[in-house]
């Protein structure tokens, strides 16, 4: 009997509607996107550093 009330009440807690929203904002997955981002630019500026810096002279060259 008692798992019936259970569920019953979690049904209607369920129906009633939507719950109030938490606007605070996922800060972890925030994070780990900072996190994430940075680390792709250090793996390409180290692998293509020396191209990276021929096209950024080249381009500033262009607007002398």
């Amino acid at each position: 009997m008692e798992h019936r009330l259970t569920l019953l009440v979690r049904l209607h807690t369920d129906l009633a509607g939507p719950r109030e929203r938490d606007d605070r904002g996922d800060v972890p997955g925030w994070v780990l996107v900072t996190v994430m981002t940075a680390g792709l630019v250090m793996v390409i500026w180290g692998v293509a550093e020396d191209q990276l810096r021929s096209m950024l002279t080249s381009a500033l060259n262009r607007v002398r």
